[in-house]
Formats: structure tokens, C-alpha cells, sequence
């Protein structure tokens, strides 16, 4: 890889660029693997644009963010990385503005709320590359047995939680709090409950009043009451909740897209709301999107920037998203996907992007907060924990990190 990154420029015949792309792996198996995706587009783009290669390099989601961190920090920066964050790198000069690279089509066609998210101090370097948003997934089967109808408040959630438990249903509510991806689950209950991550300027509020509310109602509620399963929330990742899901065990749960085809793969028949809130519909939905970013290290910003125009048009958004049941990042795409019949699984989850929030990704310090959210956030509705004491030290940890810079 060094010897790759190293002679970016000067592969092939004088004046050809290779471009080096690391980028994380959305599918489930050897099968789908994104590798396959990134080979079909580069062969057809490499194919219309002879002097220049693109070398993609496809790692899980349980390394890509390591693995570029470690390239950046030995110096030997790849020239787009398509990973969970990037204002860390925008932070320290390393990367071009979206402005540099990208075709003023391409900009105007990014979806606003995610372009605006990819922003440090008012300049976007992050570019969306995929996007989803959450429901509440519900088992029809076991909801019909139950003789209940899906939830709109906390009250209906928890009763409907109660009678699935009195008929033997093993997590009546799935409640991963886990250090897989705790932040989602906990920042969709804080939406639900009015509150966030941060207050309406941007500043961390982890520790007011509504998200203190909100895990008061989830510890005493649904965890102290035993609705939430065999499994301490603290210790349930995402992965094995969905696929308890998928084997029938469990009556609800907070989902993205890709439950959709994990559970009918298993033959559960499912379907999907929005996520209730404290006195009704949760008035706002997590929506989360990861990034593709370009590192000024090895230049070729306008190399860069044609491949990207062509990575985002219409076509290779929409055959990206439905291979991997995301979102498309840009309007024309999601303009086809809310008409075509193909996509109408998606379409929910399409319709909540406009009401999304997503997490503070434009603060530099979103990615040690988001970790000590993983790894402490569970102790807020453990036997004996405090949400209001768990919140506090999270609050000061985010306080820290962004003094920290």
C-alpha cells in the first residue's frame, strides 16, 4: 500500500494519476460485499477516462476509521476516504473543500440538510455518500397474537411491551444500548423525548432536563419492569438485536433500513411507524450519514472532483442505494426512489429524512463523545444507575473534548 500511495502520479504512461480510495464494506456477505460495487463503477469510469486508475481499498465498519487514521498519522494520506466522520480532518487543514472538487450541478444536487451537516464553521468538506433514518419496527405476528395495534405514545409503547412479556415474548422491546452503536438508539430516545445531543445553538446538552426525563421513563418503564430481554440493554449491540428480530423473538425495536431485508429473509412479516414520542409521533427522526472526504496530501483535486461528479450522478446513487437499502444522498435520486415502485420498502424511511436530525458530526469532538456515549450509556438504566449521574459525566466529557478542540 505504500508503494501504491507513494507513487500516486506516476503509474502508467507520463501525466496518469492513480487515486487511492478507502472505503467502509455495507454489505453482509462475501456476495454483496462493496468491493463489488466499487469495482463495476471504476471499470466502467476508468473505461471513459484512460489516464486515470482509482485503486479502491474496502475495509469493514469495524476498521475503515483505523485504518485511515492510521495512514493519515504515518503520513500517507489516501486521496478519498468513505468513512463515519471527518471533522477531525477538516480541523487540521487536510482536506479539500467540497467547493474544490465537485461540479456546481453535483453541489446544488446534494440533499440540503446533509450538506449543511458535512460543514465546519460554515465549509463543507464532508459529502454525504449514504444516508438512513429510523422506525419502529414492530412483529405483526406477535402484535396480532397480542391483539394490539403499533404504538404512537411511550404510555401505548410500554403497555404493548407489558402484554407481549405476559405472552412469553423473549425482548418485548429491544433496547441495544451496547457499544456497537449506542449513540443511535440513544439519540433517537432523545429526540423522541424533545431533547438531542446538543440545544439549538449547536452546544452539548446531553445532561437536560428531557434526556434526564427520557432515561428516567426508559430505566423505570420498560428496563426495571423487565421488558427489554434477557440481556442487559448496556451489553445488546445492534447486530444481535436485529437479528433477534429476525428469529422471531423480539416485538419491537428502533430500526434502519437494512432490518428490512434481514427480517424477510427469515420470514417474519413486520411493519414499520414512527418512533413514538413522549405525548405522541416523535416529532423528530435520527437520520445518519457517512461521509466521503478528500485529502489535499497528493493533489489531483480535479481528478478527484471528475470521479466524485460521477460517483454522485443519478444513476450510480440509486444503484448504490438499493443494493445496500440506504438512502441516496442527492435530490434527483431520492425524486426517483419516492416514485419508482421498486424502491416502496424505502419510502418510509425516505419520507422521514426531511424531519431528521442528525448527530453533531461538524464538532470535532462528536467522535470521543460519541465513544464515551458507546461505552457509558448503559449504566443510565442499569440496576442501581442514575440517568441523571450517567448524563452529567457525559455532559462533562463532551465539555472536555470540545475545549480539547
Amino acid at each position: 500500500m505504500t508503494a501504491v500511495l507513494g507513487g500516486c502520479g506516476l503509474t502508467g504512461g507520463p501525466g496518469d494519476v492513480t487515486l487511492k480510495l478507502i472505503a467502509a464494506d455495507y454489505g453482509d456477505s462475501a456476495a454483496n460485499s462493496s468491493q463489488k460495487y466499487w469495482d463495476e463503477l471504476v471499470r466502467e469510469y476508468e473505461g471513459k477516462h484512460p489516464g486515470v486508475k482509482i485503486d479502491v481499498s474496502v475495509y469493514s465498519w469495524n476498521d475503515v476509521d483505523r485504518k485511515v487514521k492510521e495512514l493519515v498519522d504515518a503520513g500517507q494520506e489516501p486521496d478519498m476516504a468513505q468513512i463515519g466522520a471527518y471533522a477531525d480532518y477538516a480541523d487540521k487543514g487536510l482536506l479539500y473543500t467540497a467547493d474544490d472538487l465537485l461540479s456546481i450541478t453535483t453541489q446544488a444536487d446534494l440533499a440540503s440538510q446533509l450538506a449543511t451537516a458535512g460543514q465546519v464553521k460554515g465549509v463543507q468538506y464532508g459529502m454525504p455518500f449514504a444516508a438512513s433514518t429510523r422506525l419502529l419496527f414492530y412483529n405483526k405476528t406477535l402484535f396480532k397474537r397480542a391483539g394490539l395495534t403499533p404504538p404512537k405514545t411511550w404510555s401505548e409503547l410500554a403497555s404493548d411491551a407489558g402484554a407481549l412479556e405476559r405472552r412469553g415474548v423473549k425482548y418485548p422491546y429491544a433496547l441495544p444500548l451496547g457499544p456497537e452503536e449506542a449513540q443511535a438508539e440513544t439519540m433517537q430516545w432523545m429526540l423522541s423525548g424533545g431533547g438531542g445531543y446538543t440545544d439549538d445553538v449547536g452546544t452539548y446538552a446531553i445532561d437536560s432536563a428531557q434526556n434526564v426525563d427520557t432515561f428516567d421513563w426508559l430505566k423505570h418503564d420498560l428496563v426495571d419492569k423487565g421488558l427489554t430481554g434477557p440481556v442487559a440493554p448496556g451489553r445488546l449491540n445492534r447486530a444481535a438485536a436485529f437479528a433477534a428480530f429476525a428469529d422471531g423473538d423480539v416485538g419491537m425495536l428502533d430500526g434502519h433500513p437494512s432490518l428490512m431485508k434481514i427480517a424477510a429473509r427469515k420470514g417474519v412479516k413486520f411493519g414499520m411507524v414512527p418512533m413514538p414520542g413522549a405525548d405522541g409521533r416523535s416529532r423528530n427522526a435520527l437520520g445518519v450519514a457517512d461521509w466521503m472526504m478528500a485529502f489535499k496530501k497528493n493533489g489531483h483535486a480535479d481528478q478527484i472532483g471528475d470521479f466524485l461528479d460521477f460517483v454522485y450522478s443519478t444513476r450510480n446513487v440509486l444503484a448504490f442505494s438499493r443494493e445496500y437499502d440506504l438512502l441516496p444522498v442527492t435530490t434527483s435520486a431520492s425524486e426517483v426512489m419516492s416514485s419508482d415502485k421498486r424502491d416502496a420498502g424505502l419510502k418510509p424511511f425516505l419520507d422521514q429524512l426531511p424531519l431528521s436530525e442528525l448527530y453533531p458530526v461538524g464538532n470535532t469532538s462528536w467522535a470521543r463523545v460519541a465513544a464515551a456515549v458507546k461505552k457509558n450509556i448503559g449504566e443510565a438504566v442499569a440496576p442501581g444507575g442514575s440517568p441523571a449521574a450517567t448524563l452529567a459525566r457525559l455532559q462533562s466529557t463532551a465539555a472536555k473534548a470540545e475545549v480539547a478542540g
